[in-house]
């Protein structure tokens, strides 16, 4: 990048003796384009030193209060006002961030909502700004409403934020516009108060200068015109300790002289002092995105913004308690989880991975949403038990949503609300008689043939069977009798000939032990389709839109199974399999939820449950599985069937709670008709509601 930069030649020294001779006094207008550098008067600061020995004795501590006015505007204009460089600033931050348009964000330090704006006007719908200048927010509102962006922008000070906790999904601060404090301190006291804004998996984007770079490059004097009259002439220095660059900027115009003269400080941040400081305020998974340069037009003195850093970080905490009002009436609900401090054989390391923490935040955040609830969540198996009895007769309800099995033990998943029973606690979900047949796949196909519901045809091997007679054709599928979540099945679980059959076989057992049942099913190659019922049939439910998986992202020769690998693997090609609304005709649909309904009742499911069909060569449909407390996280079946419905994440819990709540007697919140229209789950959900 070229410059104007003059060191210490007597042609500088005499341009500089002109400016401050001819520096004069001239008359302010008062009006609502002037900078407010103090308070709201409009008035320009008009003191004009001459030559200064030490740039940093004249840096007011809070510098920042002033300098950012419609002078700021002017001689940055090359880089803050220019809408190429932000186009480019807001495609480089949101392909970094993977934002999405539902996200609330926060543009901190936003100046005059450059890149507030231009993602307002990319769709996004949650964003608000704030700055500490009176006169940058005022123009950012002006910007808003002339083009009807809707955009928040507040005054206010980055270390102390006017948003109540877990406010944000992102907090971005764009432009260089971090280290503006005298202070380290205060540096770190803005990213604590970010963390405190950010939601649980929240993320914070830094654009700040590359202060390695510019302690070795910065421009000790410089000049420049900003326009036909107006140029700036520049002074840098490091400060004292070496932490900070110096700057003194006069600002001229060729027929009024000096019109500014104002000096700043701005911290030069390494990225190793960065990620110290990020990790101090509690922040982690920090990672650097290159360098980049500024491409200005003007082409001339970029100063700090000349070369930057990008910086990237997420929080990891609990969600903050809500403060509710003593006289508001809630339901005092209790959500038990699996264990995360267990080992859990169905996961790919047999442990609780980010993917699992994420989940479990994502359901929090649902249900801090819920209206007349109080969540509590106990997820310590060690002591569930004395933590239930502890809490009895404070609850009214239990969310049972501990699908991986008391102490992670999938084969215990009953024990859970056996445990419930015994103490009289009312929970959700279904009970352990059903949970216990439904693990049971040879079971369920029995049920089912018995009530005249197709079913594939399969044989049962037994843990002492070493002989078998194969009574169908390849290809078959082979899987543990007992579990659920996919565990055993993988690709290699279609077999299309007897070696392929035998080596399936024993991979189950070398994995499960010699001591399990296995189900051979034949391998049906129709529409893979799920549906999800949330009620309880007969009195009030509805059915989903039913759903199929649409396995063509899947490579030739790889079998059409949402298996194993779909689920837990996301370096496998099965992670591509994408649902979509399933296309059955009228027959088959109906049909197909007829005998859903049917073995939700025989199999004694409650409140929700997922079963899932695969239709033959011929399209005819037949049952695969029931799940009685299916996957309940926010990327899952039934919430994608939820979504198709138009009934949001959290919209689909509480339908559960409600149903739980109807089933059980207890008093559910009195819609007045206009909430009843309003209220998606219950005027989706609870369509034969009798409320």
């Amino acid at each position: 990048m070229s410059k104007n930069v003059l060191d210490d030649t007597p042609y500088y020294a005499t341009v500089c003796a002109k400016i401050y001779k001819g520096a004069r006094k001239m008359k302010e207008k008062e009006s609502a384009d002037k900078p407010p550098e103090h308070g709201k008067t409009g008035k320009y600061q008009k003191k004009i030193l001459g030559p200064v020995l030490d740039l940093e004795e004249y840096v007011s501590p809070d510098w920042w209060r002033g300098i950012f006015n419609s002078l700021y505007l002017k001689t940055d204009a090359d880089v803050v006002a220019d809408e190429d460089i932000t186009c480019r600033e807001v495609d480089l931050f949101s392909e970094i961030l993977k934002l999405s348009p539902e996200e609330k964000i926060l543009d901190l330090a936003c100046g005059q909502g450059r890149h507030s704006l231009e993602l307002a006007r990319r769709g996004f719908r949650y964003i608000e700004g704030l700055d500490r200048s009176h006169y940058l927010i005022y123009k950012a509102k002006g910007y808003a409403k002339k083009e009807g962006l809707n955009v928040k922008f507040r005054e206010g000070d980055a270390r102390k934020l006017p948003y109540t906790p877990d406010a944000f999904d992102v907090v971005m601060i764009l432009g260089n516009s971090f280290g503006y404090f005298e202070t380290i301190q205060d540096d770190l006291r803005v990213l604590k108060e970010i963390f405190r804004v950010l939601k649980p998996w929240g993320r914070i984007i830094i654009d700040v200068a590359d202060g390695e770079y510019l302690r070795e490059n910065f421009q000790p004097r410089s000049w420049e015109w900003i326009d036909k009259k107006h140029f700036a002439c520049r002074e840098r220095s490091l400060s004292l300790d070496g932490q900070r660059l110096i700057s003194r900027e006069i600002i001229n115009h060729v027929e009024k002289g000096a019109i500014a003269d104002q000096f700043y400080g701005e911290r030069l941040y390494t990225t190793e002092c960065l990620t110290k400081l990020l990790k101090t305020a509690g922040f982690s998974d920090i990672t650097f995105h290159g360098r980049f340069s500024t491409d200005s037009r003007r082409n001339q003195d970029l100063g700090m913004m000349k070369q930057r850093i990008i910086a990237t970080a997420l929080i990891r905490k609990e969600w903050s308690p809500i403060k509710r009002k003593i006289k508001e009436a809630v339901k005092n609900v209790v959500v038990i989880l699996g264990d995360p401090n267990k080992t859990d054989p169905l996961k790919p390391l047999s442990i609780f991975d980010d993917d699992d923490f994420y989940t479990i935040d994502k359901l929090k955040a649902a249900l801090r949403g819920l209206r007349d609830y109080q969540f509590s969540y106990f997820n310590n198996h060690d002591t569930l038990i004395q933590d239930l009895r502890k809490f009895t007769g404070k609850m009214d309800l239990v969310f049972n949503l501990c699908d991986e099995g008391y102490r992670n033990d999938p084969q215990k998943e009953l024990h859970v609300p056996a445990l419930l029973e015994v103490l009289d606690i009312p929970y959700t979900g279904a009970r352990p008689q059903c949970l216990a047949n439904c693990y049971d796949k040879s079971l369920v196909r029995g049920i089912a043939k018995e009530m005249q519901i197709p079913v594939p045809e399969a044989f049962f091997i037994k843990p002492e069977d070493t002989t078998f007679e194969l009574p169908f054709g390849f290809p078959v599928i082979v899987k543990p009798n007992f579990g659920d979540s996919s565990f055993g099945i993988t690709q290699r679980s279609v077999a299309n000939n007897l070696e392929e059959l035998l080596n399936a076989i024993s991979e189950i057992r070398e994995k499960f032990g010699y001591d399990k049942p296995i189900l051979v099913e034949e391998f049906l190659a129709g529409k893979d389709l799920s549906v999800g019922i949330i009620g309880n049939p007969p009195e009030s439910y509805t059915v989903l839109p039913i759903i199929e998986e649409d396995y063509s992202e899947i490579p030739d020769g790889l079998p059409k199974i949402c298996g194993y690998e779909a689920k837990w693997l996301p370096d496998s090609p099965y992670w591509n399999i994408k649902s979509i609304p399933a296309n059955l005709p009228e027959e088959i649909e109906k049909s197909i939820v007829e005998w859903c309904l049917k073995l939700f009742e025989r199999l004694e499911c409650r409140d929700y449950a997922r079963f899932d069909w695969r239709l033959n060569a011929q399209g005819n449909p037949k049952l695969l599985e029931v799940n009685p407390n299916p996957g309940w996280c926010w990327d899952g079946h039934l919430a994608k069937m939820a979504k198709i419905a138009g009934i949001s994440y959290p919209e689909m819990l509480e339908a559960i709670l409600q149903a739980a709540e109807q089933r059980n007697g207890i008093q559910i919140f009195q819609f007045s008709e206009k909430n009843l229209q309003n209220s998606l789950s219950v005027r989706r959900v609870f369509q034969k509601s009798s409320f």
